[in-house]
């Protein structure tokens, strides 16, 4: 590893913009904005992926090679990442940070704690609950409903056993009421601090959240419970951007942790707007498949941060494919041409929907060994047919060496686009109701026939319709292993029925989030978690962590 001021010097950002974590991890101070913020930006280009599977896509380790190979190809290129959240780190997924010659570093660091910025939000969340429950203790001046109140608790690890628990219990410690707890990644203040512009913004969009309903029906926010300072507090160092780099020194910005599942799923836009003002190419991802991350990314974050992706790059894998074709886990290193050609249907949609933004798209067949040449062969035909570009991409076996045919075609699609009037637009209006905003995901994202709402869900959509909210942004929390709300309903299903089990109000992100099938704010662990693989030897190095 390089020292970080080593990687922020070549990127051009001088020391003084510096604040140092140890040797290899820094924060970016609000003065570095004040010297580019008159620069022009570079060209934003998002990874995406199809649908993923347990084979695993490798979409952050593409965004990292990628990022690698733009740079050995003399593009001044800097990734913007998200930061990895504790539960998946020690339950299913393990560490997120690539893998062997694409990866950002340290690692380990980057997989635990950081900076601390998920525990700050983790901290400034838990006051708020706190401080509710103290309005109530004290007296409830405010009328706050205790049956009505939204905002729950949250912790930065997978625990099933706190989804619904019960606070209050015993002499003295206040209004016994239902509540429960959220993974901290699905907080609103993650989504706030992600999507906020600086701390004026923070304020602002901390002042909005709901925290439940008085007696009357009337909303109650963080401002009514007088939090908003003391959380801005605890959020100060976090709303600013992490710079690490990668194992060839490329410069990665990496901030903010949502979910694609149950958040919006994209890196912060204050580390985003950073890296357009220091790469002519910004890299960056969003969670999960296209269907989630991708249209988030599009909808939520470039709709309320102005900003335009030139560029969005597909990772498949033939593993994957195969099981969208339906081959088993334990089979899928069998070569097996037809459940390829069946499973391609789900890369064809992502493709297609991905078109619907007015966005061109290179395809990345993330390369795994023991991939039959033939099965290789079948995918870029299958590219070709769909007249859009495709490359291999070797990066995890050879850092950016293996990823050059794929830069070189992403670097000939942004030259195509040169000139040219940006086509980007998101999919919905601001002005359709959130019924149809809903829908509009459902038919031309997801392709379902419908949309049907439980008693819940309508219940919020008439507070919705009361309270004048429709302006909200729709946030879809689905699972990510399917294109429906049906986590076994693989490849490209068409005119099904989605339900909506209920609708919660995100007002400091400005959106609406949307619970379908039977997804969940807390996950929980594995049989296996990925915790039991870890060890720490006498010297203090982690190994499992991957």
């Amino acid at each position: 590893m390089r020292l970080i001021t080593e990687v922020a010097s070549a990127a051009g950002i001088h020391e003084e913009h510096l604040e140092l974590y140890g040797k290899y991890k820094s924060k970016l101070s609000p003065s570095l904005w004040d010297e580019l913020k008159h620069k022009q930006d570079g060209k934003l280009v998002l990874v995406t992926a199809m649908n993923p599977t347990p084979a695993g896509e490798g979409k952050t380790l593409t965004t990292i090679g990628l990022s690698q190979a733009l740079n050995a190809a003399g593009v001044r290129t800097v990734a913007a990442l998200r930061e990895p959240s504790l539960g998946p780190t020690l339950g299913m997924k393990g560490g997120a940070t690539g893998g062997g010659k694409a990866q950002i570093v340290p690692a380990d660091e980057i997989n635990l704690h950081f900076t601390g910025d998920i525990h700050a939000v983790t901290s400034a969340h838990n006051l708020l609950s706190a401080m509710i429950d103290n309005h109530l203790f004290q007296g409830n001046l405010l009328g706050l409903d205790p049956q009505c109140i939204v905002w729950k608790r949250v912790m930065d690890m997978n625990d099933r056993s706190l989804r619904s628990i019960v606070t209050g219990l015993g002499d003295g410690n206040g209004t016994v009421r239902e509540s429960g707890f959220q993974i901290t990644t699905a907080s609103e203040i993650m989504a706030v601090l992600c999507l906020c512009d600086g701390l004026a913004d923070l304020k602002k969009r901390l002042s909005r959240i709901l925290v439940g309903y008085d007696q009357s029906g009337q909303p109650i926010t963080a401002k009514d419970i007088g939090a908003v300072e003391a959380m801005t507090a605890l959020l100060k160092e976090a709303v600013k951007p992490n710079l690490v780099q990668t194992l060839e020194g490329t410069p990665v910005i990496v901030h903010g942790g949502p979910f694609a599942n149950i958040a919006h799923g994209c890196s912060s836009v204050i580390g985003t707007r950073y890296a357009l003002k220091l790469g002519d190419v910004v890299v960056t991802e969003a969670g999960f498949g296209a269907d989630l991350g991708a249209e988030k990314f599009m909808d939520i974050k470039c709709r309320q941060a102005g900003l335009t992706p030139a560029a969005a790059v597909l990772v498949v894998t033939v593993k994957s494919l195969k099981y969208n074709g339906g081959v088993r886990k334990d089979e899928l290193h069998q070569t097996n041409q037809a459940a390829l050609l069946s499973g391609i249907s789900n890369m064809e949609r992502h493709i297609e929907n991905l078109g619907k933004f007015g966005v061109p798209v290179l395809v990345a067949l993330n390369h795994f060994e023991g991939d039959a040449h033939s099965e290789i062969n079948d995918v870029l035909e299958a590219c070709r047919r769909l007249g859009v570009p495709a490359a291999v991409s070797r990066v995890w076996a050879e850092g950016g060496a293996g990823g050059l045919e794929l830069a070189m075609e992403l670097k000939k699609l942004l030259e195509q686009g040169e000139g040219r009037p940006a086509a980007f637009a998101p999919l919905y209006e601001d002005n359709l109701d959130i019924p149809a905003k809903i829908k509009k995901i459902v038919t031309e994202i997801y392709r379902g026939a419908e949309v049907v709402f439980s008693p819940a869900a309508k219940r919020s959509l008439a507070m919705i319709e009361k309270l004048g909210l429709h302006q909200l942004q729709v946030c879809m929390a689905k699972t990510p292993y399917s294109f429906s709300d049906q986590p076994r309903l693989l490849g490209a299903p068409e005119g099904f029925t989605m339900g909506v089990r209920d609708i919660t109000l995100s007002l400091g992100a400005g959106f609406a989030v949307v619970i379908t099938g039977n997804i969940v704010t807390m996950p929980g662990l594995p049989a296996q978690p990925a915790a039991e693989g870890i060890q720490v030897d006498l010297d203090g190095v982690i190994n499992g962590l991957e």
